[in-house]
């Protein structure tokens, strides 16, 4: 009889340890490819607010542009028990192995503002529209320049995808005009103090430029830093991408010409509200979501704030 009421007490405790595990709340991951820029920070602060509102525990990981660094925060978020991964790609085709092996274990990775190589391994890839945002871009470059000059491009990171999207949005513009000259093109991998040393690099071999057109913020900032050094900052336009903040305020200031305000709340939240969808049973998300991208210039800049419009 004792014996019977201890193989009771085990199964009755066994299944109340079971209950509790299913009544725990799931958790989010939020891996980014870097908290040394500010639009990621952003970013990733804005997702974990979501999810916090949503209800949900998260935590922030940072990939510090290592794919490897990224692999080991997917094994250790799959092993903590996260239930769904928001996830900044460090490289579109090194990343997919990652998600790959999420999916496997039953977590949804949902891509925000970078994309992955893989139709189906993420549970959806919401992106910015970087291609079209620089054709309009690529057409204020051409009329600011007034069709002709020499110009130089600043490449963002070469592994990952928003870096040719950019690129080949503003040369499909561009390219059309006989009278504009790229001497320079260049990656900076999407980091300030970077570009601002491959912008004095250049400047020795090419001192007569009449633009720069960057594939972000950071390294719109960088260049600009060159300029100023080379005392040539008030004859060169320089064109960003991504809407941050120092970005912002120097169009404000009259220093940079334009960038390309991306919208990584929208992005972010998105990410989140598909999480909790996910958990609450949903399973057909878009594969890939292209968000808008507006041109900011110093005639609406008053429209636009640090990451998005004014409200």
């Amino acid at each position: 009889m004792k014996l019977i009421t201890a193989v009771l007490l085990v199964l009755v405790l066994a299944a109340c340890s079971s209950s509790d595990k299913t009544r725990q709340p799931n958790k989010i991951a939020i891996v980014v490819s870097t908290l040394n820029n500010p639009w990621f920070v952003f970013l990733a602060e804005t997702a974990a607010k979501k999810a916090k509102e949503l209800g949900y525990e998260s935590k922030i990981f940072d990939s510090q542009n290592n794919t490897a660094l990224e692999s080991d925060h997917f094994e250790n978020a799959i092993a903590a028990g996260y239930d769904a991964i928001l996830f900044n790609p460090t490289d579109a085709a090194g990343s997919v192995a990652s998600v790959t092996k999420a999916k496997k274990a039953g977590v949804a990775v949902f891509c925000m503002d970078r994309e992955i190589n893989s139709k189906d391994a993420a549970a959806s890839q919401i992106l910015s529209d970087s291609y079209s945002a620089c054709i309009e871009l690529g057409k204020l470059f051409v009329k600011s320049l007034n069709q002709k000059g020499n110009y130089v491009e600043l490449l963002g990171i070469v592994s990952d995808n928003n870096t040719w999207n950019r690129s080949k949005g503003f040369h499909s513009v561009v390219d059309n005009y006989p009278g504009l000259k790229m001497v320079a093109q260049q990656s900076a991998d999407f980091d300030r103090n970077k570009a601002m040393e491959v912008m004095e690099s250049i400047l020795q071999a090419h001192p007569d430029i009449d633009g720069v057109f960057c594939g972000n913020d950071a390294m719109a900032m960088g260049a600009y830093q060159a300029l100023v050094a080379a005392g040539k900052a008030d004859k060169v336009k320089v064109y960003g991408f991504d809407g941050a903040e120092d970005a912002i305020n120097s169009i404000k200031e009259g220093k940079l010409t334009a960038t390309a305000m991306q919208f990584p709340k929208v992005i972010a939240e998105l990410a989140a509200t598909y999480a909790d969808e996910f958990f609450k049973g949903k399973t057909d998300f878009p594969k890939k979501l292209p968000i808008p991208v507006e041109v900011v210039t110093t005639e609406n800049i008053d429209k636009f704030i640090a990451y998005g419009k004014k409200d």
